[in-house]
């Protein structure tokens, strides 16, 4: 298979402009005419924040940390929040000022925030009332003094909505500087987060232009701002409402939710933490058309009993990311949602963030596809030995985007071995098909070694979510002196299940050989379970759905020793 190359983007996109001055202060032809339907909406008191009402209130964080806090070009704000209505206009506020934003997990310790706080040398950290005493914990651990400390929300810490007030009733404190022409391609923006496409987390420099591209990628592919089908039948629609619940320090939240739904002329309902039955009635609340979510939030779609009690029939549009999603769930989610289209997309935050999405042509994505590359990339599909792979192929996946990030964060190592002569090597097996439909196979690093056959841990967990008693699963390698490694599934089960089990004992092993069944009629031989089942309380996820493999495949370890057996 020659090197993939898909229509060039159809506009100019500027590079001497900030994130905050294209989509605050810029029009676009990709852009639509907005509606009066507001920017944002607060999930719990449906509070609706209009454009103008944005715009003041970026201004006031703008001048008020200019003026308490001398917040200037290049200086890091560090985000520590679940996403919040102000989340937004703290980063648009921050790029006002030449600032650079680093977003940081609510949910970490203070010792890995203390981490993350030193590794971008933030000046100034904005914090939920919620993740506080960790913020301060983590502040002292790296010498950061704690009148440097604001939160969203009141708290014994001065307040972002103070420091907007301070802003509001000064005269500018700041002159906002217009880049230079090419500038917005190198001045960093954001320092997020990435578990790297190798290795421990590093700190990915993605600058202004990046996301912008990124938006308008989506926007030409998804044909934004063309009568191309019935208005009904479009896609993305000024005034349609979108669900925020991704989180913003995640690339997926930042740049589709902060960025591209305003952009599409929609508006966003932001939701602090997902709470499955709490979303469920936001959606009926708000009337909300899209969903932008990742698989493990499919599955409880699928498989809540709850998702009866809602009216979810405003549902117009799914896409799933961060993780593929098997063909199994597809079909389970049609049956769900039957009035939406479904399908899924790729990318990474090396790649800030998008790279395929299923095509506007589908009312269905192709199940088990992550659709099609976006307009301006370039790529190709790796053998081991560095030769091209055909279609029908796998291997890893190479891509050249305008939208590719600068590199690691002070990890000159890490970024030459990711970022090779202007491809980004995304550690992703995948397979290309003819049609040019990509499919995500796993992470190489995750791929099992069977007998000498690879297996994707994904595929089978598509395969044991389709089994009726089964809520969730994770499948990870064992040791196994015959055959190198054997798949052993972590399954969580239904409520249903998890009573019969509960009250006769005799059920466990039945259920456990009905699941191992369910995979051998279904996967060739060496795709059998033949490390076993394991029942689970709840499957380990980062908040953006990955499943922390890693901690159950050492679970399974040492319950392969018998260690952990009494306590599972």
């Amino acid at each position: 298979m020659p090197e993939i190359f898909t229509e060039p983007l159809d506009s100019v996109i500027p590079d001497d402009v900030t994130l905050t001055q294209f989509f605050l202060d810029s029009h676009h032809p990709r852009r639509p005419v907005r509606t009066d339907a507001p920017w944002l909406i607060e999930d719990e008191t449906g509070r609706r924040i209009g454009y103008e009402e944005i715009r003041a209130r970026t201004f006031g964080f703008a001048n008020g940390l200019a003026l308490r806090y001398s917040i200037k070009e290049e200086d890091v704000v560090l985000i520590f929040s679940p996403n919040h209505v102000d989340y937004p206009p703290a980063i648009w506020a921050t790029h006002r000022l030449g600032g650079i934003v680093s977003g940081a997990n609510p949910t970490y310790t203070a010792e890995e925030l203390s981490h993350q706080i030193q590794a971008v040398k933030a000046t100034l950290i904005i914090a939920h009332p919620s993740s506080l005493h960790t913020a301060l914990d983590a502040a002292r651990a790296a010498h950061i003094p704690s009148d440097r400390i604001l939160t969203f929300g009141e708290s014994t810490q001065p307040t972002v909505e103070s420091i907007i007030q301070l802003g509001l009733s000064n005269e500018a404190a700041f002159v906002e500087r217009r880049l230079k022409k090419g500038e917005g391609k190198t001045k960093i923006a954001f320092l997020n987060f990435s578990s790297g496409t190798t290795g421990k987390p590093k700190a990915v420099a993605i600058a202004h232009y990046a996301p912008i591209v990124n938006v308008i990628q989506i926007a030409q592919y998804t044909k934004v701002n063309e009568t191309y089908t019935p208005w009904e039948e479009q896609r993305f629609r000024p005034g349609d409402i979108a669900a925020g619940v991704l989180p913003f320090f995640h690339i997926y939240g930042l740049v589709f939710s902060v960025y591209a739904v305003p952009f599409f002329g929609m508006s966003l309902v932001v939701t602090p933490k997902f709470s499955f039955t709490d979303f469920l009635r936001s959606i009926e609340r708000h009337n909300i058309t899209h969903l932008t979510l990742v698989p493990p939030q499919i599955v409880l779609l699928c498989k809540h009993p709850a998702v009866n009690n809602y009216d979810l029939s405003a549902i117009r549009f799914l896409i799933s990311g961060a993780a593929p999603l098997s063909a199994e769930l597809v079909n389970q989610l049609m049956k769900v949602i039957p009035n939406a289209q479904i399908g899924q997309g790729y990318g990474l935050t090396e790649s800030s963030t998008s790279l395929t999405m299923f095509s506007v042509d589908e009312k269905i994505g192709i199940p088990g596809g992550a659709g099609r590359f976006l307009p301006g990339i370039v790529a190709r599909v790796v053998r081991p030995d560095g030769s091209l792979a055909g279609f029908d192929e796998p291997g890893e996946l190479r891509v050249k985007t305008p939208s590719l990030a600068l590199g690691y964060w002070n990890d000159e190592k890490a970024t030459n071995e990711t970022f090779v002569e202007g491809w980004l090597c995304t550690g992703d097996e995948v397979i290309i098909r003819e049609d040019k439909e990509v499919f995500i196979v796993d992470r190489l690093k995750e791929i099992m070694k069977v007998k000498g056959f690879q297996v994707a841990p994904a595929e089978l967990e598509g395969c044991i979510l389709d089994h009726p008693d089964v809520a969730d699963t994770c499948v990870v390698p064992i040791p196994d002196d015959y055959s190198g490694e054997i798949p052993l599934a972590f399954v969580v089960l239904r409520a249903s299940a998890a009573n019969r089990v509960g009250k006769d004992s005799r059920e466990v092993d039945k259920v456990k050989a009905s699941i191992m069944k369910h995979v051998s009629d279904n996967k060739v031989a060496y795709k059998h379970l033949a490390g076993g089942v394991e029942f689970i309380d709840v499957i380990p996820k980062n908040p953006s759905g990955k499943l922390l493999r890693r901690v159950l495949r050492d679970r399974a370890r040492q319950l392969k020793a018998g260690e952990l057996k009494a306590k599972l």
